[in-house]
């Protein structure tokens, strides 16, 4: 099944998409609220929606992200992505990466939906996309197997990782992971679609064998394959949930695929910015196989508020 959130005549609603129609929940109930209840929930709600409600035309809701997120941990799995980044430092992907699928937490708080618009952040010069896919956590667990995480997704939809390079540059060099630099906008949709409905395209090793492609208003700029991770989404659950709790809702991203799967890798294989950084009236459009399609256009961003500097010691 694919379930999503809209709003349709003003008005909020959960549900199933199927083919062009969108079917809502019998009773008005959140996603999140069902995936929590758990999946045996969430399908007999999903059927019943199928069955019994009047589906409306997906081109006349607006699609939200999915579900509400209660964290989102964000990994970097892909190595050409990461070695096409060092390479405009001048460096090369460092050992420590291949030791564990890395993550962040990003701003749960921060996510936009399918055809949204987004702004630029305050004080950005530098804006960029990135092109993810997200597993969704259906079940809680801790300390797991990658054999028992794959029992914990409920499945899979788009990120986009939207990103302010010239601010994520400035402050990682204190040290604490990117902040204001990936704090303004998430795309996630335009749907979840369950893990069954992918599980067709795995392949021997354990890997979704899908086909991933970025545009930018229209031209291709990125093309890759998720398989091409260096993790499966059940190893990356595991380590996410050594000696900590994954809950239902819980978003894990597959990090920015490689091949132009945004612009700072271009821009640091390339050694110059071209593609040019993303500006109001650019349209970024990302495809999955498997999953759809996100359609975002960037807007005019509000100035940043002034703040003093540092109040050094003497």
């Amino acid at each position: 099944m694919r379930f999503a959130s809209v709003v349709h005549d003003g008005t909020w609603q959960s549900g199933v998409a199927a083919g062009d129609r969108f079917h809502a929940f019998l009773h008005p109930v959140a996603l999140l609220d069902l995936l929590v209840e758990g999946e045996e929930p969430l399908r007999e709600a999903g059927e019943r929606a199928l069955a019994g409600s009047s589906p409306v035309p997906l081109a006349d809701v607006r699609l939200l992200p999915p579900l509400e997120p209660p964290t989102v941990r964000d990994y970097m799995t892909f190595e050409s992505h990461v070695a096409g980044v060092a390479q405009g430092y001048g460096d090369a992907v460092p050992e420590e990466w291949y030791a564990a699928p890395a993550f962040y937490f990003t701003n749960p708080y921060a996510m936009i939906g399918a055809h949204d618009d987004v702004p630029v952040p305050p004080g950005c010069r530098r804006f960029d996309f990135e092109l993810e896919v997200a597993a969704v956590i259906g079940r809680a667990g801790r300390d797991l197997t990658p054999e028992q995480a794959r029992e914990h997704i409920i499945g899979y939809t788009i990120l986009n990782d939207w990103s302010a390079r010239d601010l994520q540059g400035r402050e990682m060099k204190v040290k604490l992971g990117p902040a204001k630099g990936k704090d303004t906008a998430t795309t996630l949709g335009p749907w979840l679609v369950t893990a069954d409905e992918l599980e067709p395209h795995r392949d021997a090793e354990g890997f979704l064998d899908l086909a991933l492609t970025a545009y930018v208003n229209g031209e291709t700029v990125g093309q890759d394959r998720l398989s091409n991770m260096a993790w499966t989404f059940e190893e990356m659950a595991a380590y996410a949930s050594r000696g900590t709790w994954l809950r239902p809702g819980d978003v894990l991203g597959s990090g920015t695929c490689g091949n132009g799967g945004c612009l700072a890798e271009l821009w640091g294989r390339n050694r110059v910015f071209e593609p040019p950084p993303l500006v109001p009236g650019d349209t970024v459009t990302l495809t999955v196989e498997g999953i759809g399609g996100v359609s975002n256009t960037v807007t005019e961003g509000v100035p940043p508020v002034s703040l003093p500097t540092a109040r050094r010691r003497r």
